[in-house]
């Protein structure tokens, strides 16, 4: 599941230039999260007319992210033809998905945070640091590169107050992995080094 957080409204407004929009919601991640699904784009909509846009319609996809025919959306919302601009409620990944299909101005009206999921109905957030090089077999299943604030792979950095994170008000992730370490009976892992990572195989190069 992908994190993504609402924008503050008035920076919404203060990058939304054009004056008819179209709204488009996720219903995958942003849906489950409440902050792009039918109800939080039915608020959006409120508030942009209540700030004199011009709403000519809007719509929850399925997925922002997987689009399997752009011309299907199309014939099922001929107003988005009257759009001067997409507002789009989803993750960063839709909305590139979105603006390359509509060939028209796209705005993000979220903010994507981490890469997390869902365990026994509860939201869990920065699971993955999309590395593109997964080790986490030796830190008890938990990612380093996410979970700690300095994506230290040798930690800990020795900053952490009873168990807190100097750098945000969370959990010392090289507190969590150790005492994960130490249920698995696994700590010997610690002794291991374990050199930095090669950032070319996370795939986010094309060139």
């Amino acid at each position: 599941m992908i994190i993504s957080r609402q924008k503050e409204f008035n920076d919404i407004l203060k990058n939304l230039a054009e004056n008819d929009i179209f709204i488009i919601g996720c219903g995958k991640c942003a849906s489950k999260l409440h902050v792009g699904g039918e109800p939080e784009v039915l608020e959006m909509e409120k508030k942009l007319l209540t700030s004199k846009k011009n709403i000519v319609g809007w719509n929850v996809i399925s997925s922002a992210c997987n689009i399997k025919s752009w011309e299907e959306i199309l014939s099922q919302n001929p107003a988005i033809g009257k759009a001067q601009a997409l507002l789009v409620m989803s993750c960063g990944g839709g909305v590139s998905v979105i603006s390359g299909c509509a060939e028209i101005q796209t705005y993000p009206a979220l903010d994507t945070e981490s890469l997390g999921g869902t365990c026994c109905e509860e939201t869990v957030k920065e699971q993955c640091g999309l590395c593109g090089d997964c080790v986490t077999w030796m830190y008890g299943g938990i990612c380093p590169v996410s979970r700690c604030a300095k994506s230290l792979l040798n930690g800990p950095c020795g900053g952490a107050i009873e168990g807190k994170c100097e750098v945000y008000d969370r959990p010392c992730g090289w507190d969590l992995i150790y005492e994960k370490l130490k249920k698995l009976k696994k700590l010997e892992y610690l002794e291991v080094f374990v050199a930095p990572k090669d950032h070319t195989r996370n795939g986010r190069r094309t060139i």
